[in-house]
């Protein structure tokens, strides 16, 4: 009876298995200070390359063990997840903001609107993605609110085309019609009837997009694009590692399966929100 009264989407296996991954690195990126066993810069040279604590030759004292300069790995983790957190939420909102507001524009207005949008949406995505968030990085400059601006600049476009066509189907329906006609403006017939149709492809894309963050942090901080080399993240773990891969293979598989398991947690959300607040394939399902 409880599991009942739940929502549709708190009784989705995919929605809780990704939201259950995702609550967890949110509470490593909250609560780092108070998790993490170690200061994440603190070096100590006569313990480097120690391994996990279950291999031979571990300490308890480092967990996943320590790096070339004898940091703490999982401390780095637990500090790594904040970047990645900051950069998930920041820039998937951002991206969210501006392609959305396009998108109802350019759905909604249609004709010549319609036509600008549409072309200039052509235009910025024919340059490949990441290489284009790495030019803007050269130009804005190394730091988290640079890193966070560019994905916006570049991932925009993926909310815009993606909810324009839905907002074009949105706009033909009968009550939008029938809302126009009893007197409704421009602005409330978007934000009363197109808004609440499209709000479960707007949360998915969202979730997705904060996955697809998450990547693009990562390669930007593997070369040096992102945060300072003093801030602990996930791609400048790999970086670190790659030079010393055969002396400890784990210092590179830890950070590549953070990663993993962020983008996997954020895909898995998104998939289950999908199923079930889209209502057309809930009602495919059930037919």
């Amino acid at each position: 009876m409880m599991a009942r009264a739940l929502p549709a989407w708190l009784r989705s296996a995919r929605v809780l298995a990704g939201l259950s991954i995702v609550l967890v690195i949110m509470l490593c990126a909250i609560f780092a200070p108070l998790i993490a066993p170690h200061d994440p810069n603190e070096q100590n040279l006569i313990s480097t390359f120690l391994p996990p604590v279950w291999s031979k030759g571990g300490d308890p004292a480092f967990l996943l063990g320590t790096d070339s300069l004898g940091r703490d790995v999982l401390s780095r983790l637990i500090y790594g997840s904040r970047v990645a957190m900051l950069v998930a939420v920041f820039a998937s909102l951002g991206a969210m903001l501006i392609g959305s507001a396009l998108a109802y524009v350019a759905g909604y207005f249609g004709g010549l609107v319609d036509a600008l949008i549409g072309r200039a949406v052509d235009i910025w995505m024919s340059f490949p993605p990441v290489i284009l968030s790495l030019i803007l990085m050269v130009g804005l400059g190394v730091g988290l609110r640079n890193v966070i601006f560019a994905i916006v600049l570049v991932d925009w476009t993926r909310f815009c085309r993606v909810l324009r066509s839905e907002v074009m189907v949105v706009a033909r329906k009968d009550y939008v019609a029938a809302a126009r006609l009893i007197g409704f403006t421009h602005w409330r017939t978007i934000t009363r009837e197109i808004v609440p149709a499209t709000l479960p492809l707007l949360i998915t894309l969202v979730s997705l997009e904060m996955g697809i963050a998450v990547i693009v942090e990562a390669i930007l901080s593997f070369v040096g694009l992102s945060v300072s080399a003093q801030t602990p993240a996930w791609g400048q773990m790999i970086a670190d590692a790659r030079q010393y891969i055969y002396d400890s293979p784990w210092n590179l598989i830890f950070p590549i399966l953070a990663i993993f398991f962020a983008v996997f947690g954020f895909n898995m959300l998104g998939d289950g929100l999908r199923r079930t607040l889209d209502v057309r394939l809930t009602a495919t399902q059930r037919a």
